[in-house]
């Protein structure tokens, strides 16, 4: 029997979670692919906004920036300098008290002594050094300076340290130097290449109470001393030269006493040379009333780092950004464990987009597979259906197997893209003879689909406009979306007819099934319809036996041809030989047989007037077209196309 235990949830991802569905985020993928996005802009806006429950990008960031503004509101910096001010003065006003009563002139000397004390706290501290204080709680006082000074250097290097030292215990200083001494010996070794790896350990098992995060490696412990003495030392270049001054001073004196300060500048100067990479030269402005001893202080300005770090890795604004930039700990830090979910759940979104087959990186770049190709073109297309059929316009929807054509009574092995309805008794019988048993689990190998006759198809050129003013009005969107309809309509419902898309600007080009997910405008001047009505002829002509259909899409007249030598022309207004040449393109069309019809985005009076002349040499139709409706009218005018040819043929 299998045996299971329970325990306490604590914390991470639902155990009890549906498995991970990547649809949803697909289809949101899909609609921004379908209105002008890139794939990589897609992706990148989905993490943007998130999906469903999941924080995106931007409020993760919105929530690190609210907390920066928090953290820079913690208190002032100077908080430590205060302290000591106020123990000095106190120490100096017991010690009048204790003065005062007494009429010898060696109370009259110290007055005296202590009425010169240098307005400089550090100057005074040092000065009264050697002082034999008279009152007790003066004594205390003064003492507490020393104690107070030692405490928040050593807090400022070793978070938590302050609390470690609460008591002014010479063994437990005497175990401060004695860590810091086998730490520097440590670094020291690995400097010189030797393997630290045991000494890492003895040295955790030693002094591991100092080092409350309790890294795992020599690595990590540099990297957390590293990140608090460059935060000590930003405090140290936000304060005024003046104040600089004296807190060096006073430290400098409290490590001394101490017998720390050769150790301390021994360990900064290898935290320096190991992380130079951190803002070791920064300053912050802190905002808040509110004192901060030094190693508050350190704290308050290692968090604004952290969070500095994290807004620049999510705001994912830099070249070569990843969400593999974002530190997970520092983000669990900043805003708990929800927000490591979050981010890992858009993490995993674009690993299982892959995995499941709809995205691939191909040299750098996202693309959408054929799969997910597909899918985005099926979504446009049913988009378009809904919207005619909403409209009374009938069901263009085809549920019959057989579309491609009639059985012939045989069947043939399965290959990928196959439409044919599935012979199942073969099917099955091929896993049989294979040797499969109970229960008996098919292979790719073991389908044959029916083979059915080809019917006379028809062939379809869609020449879509790709020059800029198409962005420029808002039209491109729609025109991509309804290339991706038409070709995945044409090719899973209609896979005996020949489609090709043809993109046309300055000159025009052959655009491949899987370009048009990632498809966008040219930033170049000129609309060379000449071009792609040669491309879209040469398509013709290798389908004689064909139906032949010329659908375009464009938002202007033509403003540019290619010259004899092959290079491109482009004027504006319309050339009169670019107008000429383009006239001879569609005479060349007509005499194939073909219709053009064109789909017009715009009623600009040239573009009316050229459509209007193309349409009379061909005999073609002109549609005026708004963006929102332009596939509907392309889609419906191939169906309709399909429907006339039927009809001639049966």
């Amino acid at each position: 029997m299998t045996r299971s235990r329970y325990g306490e949830w604590r914390g991470g991802a639902d155990p009890l979670a549906p498995p991970y569905d990547v649809t949803d985020a697909l289809d949101e993928l899909g609609e921004d692919v379908l209105n002008g996005l890139t794939p990589a802009e897609a992706m990148q806006r989905l993490m943007r906004q998130g999906l469903g429950d999941r924080r995106g990008l931007d409020e993760l960031l919105r929530e690190v920036r609210k907390r920066q503004k928090s953290a820079r509101r913690a208190g002032r910096l100077d908080g430590t300098l205060e302290q000591v001010r106020e123990l000095l003065d106190c120490a100096v006003a017991a010690e009048r008290s204790a003065l005062f009563p007494d009429p010898s002139d060696d109370a009259r000397f110290a007055e005296t002594r202590l009425d010169a004390l240098p307005s400089d706290t550090a100057r005074a501290v040092r000065e009264l050094a050697d002082y034999s204080w008279r009152s007790p709680e003066a004594r205390a006082a003064y003492e507490e300076i020393q104690e107070l000074l030692r405490r928040e250097v050593l807090d400022s290097q070793f978070r938590g340290m302050k609390q470690a030292l609460q008591s002014a215990d010479p063994e437990a200083m005497a175990r401060v130097r004695s860590m810091m001494a086998a730490l520097n010996d440590m670094l020291d070794a690995d400097a010189r290449g030797e393997d630290t790896t045991e000494a890492f350990a003895s040295f955790m098992q030693e002094y591991g109470e100092f080092f409350p995060d309790n890294p795992a490696n020599l690595e990590e412990l540099v990297d957390s001393l590293a990140r608090r003495a460059a935060a000590a030392q930003r405090l140290m270049n936000s304060l005024s030269p003046e104040q600089q001054a004296e807190l060096a001073e006073l430290m400098m004196q409290a490590m001394s006493d101490a017998g720390l300060a050769g150790e301390m500048g021994r360990l900064a100067d290898q935290l320096r040379a190991r992380r130079p990479e951190l803002d070791w030269n920064g300053r912050e402005r802190m905002r808040g009333n509110t004192p901060l001893g030094l190693g508050d202080a350190t704290t308050a300005l290692e968090e604004v780092a952290d969070l500095d770090e994290l807004e620049a890795a999510l705001s994912q604004d830099y070249a070569g950004a990843s969400l593999d930039d974002v530190d997970p700990e520092l983000l669990e830090r900043a805003l708990g464990r929800n927000a490591v979910d979050d981010l890992e759940s858009l993490r995993r979104l674009e690993r299982e987009l892959q995995r499941q087959g709809y995205l691939q990186r191909s040299g750098g770049e996202l693309q959408l597979t054929p799969r997910g190709l597909r899918r985005l073109g099926e979504n446009a297309l049913r988009r378009i259906f809904a919207k005619l059929h909403a409209e009374g316009r009938g069901d263009h929807e085809m549920h019959d197997a057989g579309a491609a054509g009639d059985p012939t009574g045989a069947s043939r092995r399965w290959e990928f893209g196959d439409e044919q309805p599935l012979d199942v008794v073969r099917t099955v019988r091929n896993a049989v003879l294979r040797g499969a048993t109970k229960p008996l689990r098919l292979q790719v190998d073991d389908f044959e689909v029916v083979e059915t006759e080809r019917r006379s198809g028809a062939c379809v050129a869609l020449l879509v406009d790709l020059s800029y003013s198409m962005a420029l009005r808002g039209t491109w969107a729609a025109a991509k979306s309804t290339a991706l309809a038409l070709h995945t309509l044409v090719a899973t419902k209609y896979p005996q007819d020949a489609i090709q898309v043809i993109g046309f600007s300055k000159y025009a080009r052959v655009l491949q099934p899987a370009e048009l997910a990632g498809l966008s405008w040219d930033m170049v001047q000129g609309t060379n319809l000449q071009h792609g009505l040669m491309l879209a002829s040469r398509h013709l002509a290798r389908h004689p036996d064909a139906e032949p259909v010329v659908l375009v899409v464009t938002d202007g007249e033509p403003t540019a041809h290619l010259l004899a030598d092959g290079s491109a022309w482009f004027d504006w207004p319309t050339h009169p030989e670019t107008l000429a040449v383009t006239m001879a393109e569609v005479e060349r069309i007509t005499r194939r047989g073909a219709t053009i019809n064109i789909f017009m985005l715009d009623d600009e009076p040239g573009l009316v007037r050229f459509v209007e002349s193309v349409a009379r040499r061909n005999g073609g139709r002109v549609f005026a077209s708004d963006a929102d409706r332009l596939g509907e009218y392309v889609v419906s005018d191939y169906l309709r196309a399909r429907r006339g040819r039927t009809a001639r043929t049966g």
